[in-house]
Parts: structure tokens; sequence; C-alpha cells
């Protein structure tokens, strides 16, 4: 069953429904900025934010790693976990340049995760690529929060993602 989100008003579809709370998630294999793949394993016994987002080539996908990784240096145990579909040398780019050294920016360029997570987009322009979610993790991989935010171009609640790692 797919989830109705928009794009500046215009009704887009994901190819699922995020994680319910209380269920675990599924690994994954995604690819650094190194070339290097990551995997749940790399993350094991930390609490974990996946800040999931289309391109980091936008302003509201640049302002949401901008705002988890000044909060992520705040939190004991945690990895704020960027995913898209961008190119890792893309990913890699960008935050050298914005000095965002707090957080994991991983692609999806090879892997399954979106569709694993429930989170690709399956039709308008932006068919393929990732939607704009958060899900937060507790140390053992228990889902405790999520967002699907229901309009593309709009931040997440960054309060209510913070909020479920206490």
């Amino acid at each position: 069953m797919s989830t109705t989100i928009t794009l500046k008003g215009n009704e887009v579809h994901t190819i699922g429904a995020l994680p319910s709370v209380g269920t675990t998630v599924k690994d994954f294999a995604l690819v650094d900025s190194g070339l290097a793949v990551k995997t749940l394993e790399t993350f094991a016994g930390k609490k974990k934010v996946f800040n999931i987002f289309p391109s980091i080539d936008t302003p509201t996908c640049a302002a949401s790693s901008r705002k988890f990784n000044e909060e992520a240096s705040k939190l004991d145990n945690t990895v704020v976990i960027n995913v898209s579909k961008d190119l890792p040398f893309a990913l890699g780019r960008f935050c050298a340049a914005e000095g965002l050294n707090n957080m994991e920016t991983l692609s999806d360029f090879r892997s399954n995760f979106g569709d694993d997570y429930e989170v690709t987009i399956t039709d308008s322009p932006m068919k393929g690529l990732l939607s704009r979610a958060v899900i937060v993790t507790d140390e053992n991989n228990k889902v405790v929060y999520t967002e699907q935010v229901p309009e593309i171009a709009n931040e997440p609640n960054y309060d209510a993602a913070l909020a479920a790692l206490k």
C-alpha cells in the first residue's frame, strides 16, 4: 500500500509505509564517499537517526543535514545517517564544503534501501528518488520514531525526532 505525499502541492506516492514503531529495521548496504560499504552492523550499539531525502543538492535537504549535524554533536551514543540516491562523490563534496562531520552521509545508488524502508517515490518527475523521511531507532535497531514528511519541500520535525532519543 503506497503512501501519498506532496511535492509543492502535487500528489506523489511512495512504494509503501515507513517501518512501524517497535519493529526492527532491516539491514542495508549503503556506500560512503570513499566507496566503502556501510551496513547496520557498522553502527551496532548506537542509536540511529536516519535522515532520508531526495537529493543533497536541494535547499531543504541541505538544511536538514545541517540541523541534524548540529544536534548530533550534543547526543551520546547516537549517529545521524543521511541517506539519498545521490552519488557518493556528490555527498562527500557537500559534507566537506559544509563541514558536516557529526554524521554519516551514505548513498543508496546501488542498494535496496529505498524499497526495504519503503521510501522510494513511485511516480512524478522524482520517481526513483527517496522521499523525505526520518526514522529513529534505539541502540538495538528498534524503531522508536518515524516521520514521513507530508510535503517533500518541508523540513522534518527535528524536535520530535530528537526527543525520541531521550
